[in-house]
C-alpha cells in the first residue's frame, strides 16, 4: 500500500537530513491503527510518557507562521514566546492557516515536510528525554527522534517556551 503523501513528505525530509532516533537508526515514520489527535492519545498509543510527545503547533505570529515544538506535558506561553521573538502577539493558527503553511492538518502536523522552511522553536523541556516522538504529517502518522535531532532537522531554536 502506497503511504500517504504527508507521510512521504514527512519520510523524505527525515531520510534527506539523515534524521537518527536514540538507537543511531534512520528515524522511520510509523502509522498507527487509530489516529492520535492528542499528546495523551499519543503516548498511550506508544507506551510513553506524554512529556516525550513533541506537540507541533502552528501559531501566527503578526502574519509569519511559527512552528512550535512542545512537550505533550505542558502549554505555550504565547506571551513569553512573542517576547522571546520580539513580536507583538503570537496566537494559535486557524486550520486554513496551519494546512496553508504546512501542507498538513491540525492533529497530524509534522516538525518537518512542509512546502517551505518554518521558523521553529523546540522546547527545552524534550531534552530531558532519551528519545521523543512527533507527528509523522497524519493524525495516525508518528516517528522517534532524539531532541537534538529534531532540533537539528527543523533548523530550529531551544527555547522555553511554557
Amino acid at each position: 500500500m502506497q503511504p500517504h503523501p504527508n507521510v512521504q513528505a514527512v519520510q523524505d525530509a527525515l531520510d534527506a537530513a539523515r534524521a537518527h532516533d536514540a538507537a543511531g537508526r534512520a528515524c522511520q515514520v510509523k502509522v498507527l491503527t487509530e489516529p492520535v489527535h492528542t499528546a495523551a492519545a499519543a503516548a498511550a498509543a506508544l507506551g510513553i510518557e506524554v512529556g516525550q510527545i513533541a506537540n507541533s503547533l502552528i501559531f501566527n505570529a503578526d502574519g509569519e507562521a511559527l512552528l512550535v515544538l512542545t512537550s505533550g506535558a505542558h502549554r505555550v506561553d504565547t506571551g513569553k514566546v512573542a517576547a522571546l521573538l520580539g513580536k507583538d502577539k503570537v496566537k494559535r493558527a486557524e486550520a486554513e492557516f496551519v494546512r496553508l503553511n504546512t501542507g498538513q492538518v491540525i492533529g497530524g502536523v509534522s516538525p518537518l515536510g512542509h512546502p517551505r522552511p518554518l521558523r521553529t522553536l523546540v522546547d527545552v523541556a524534550l531534552g530531558q528525554y532519551g528519545e521523543v516522538w512527533a507527528a509523522g504529517g497524519i493524525p495516525q502518522a508518528v516517528f522517534p527522534i532524539t531532541f537534538a535531532e529534531l532540533v537539528r532537522v527543523t533548523g530550529g531554536t531551544a527555547a522555553d517556551v511554557a
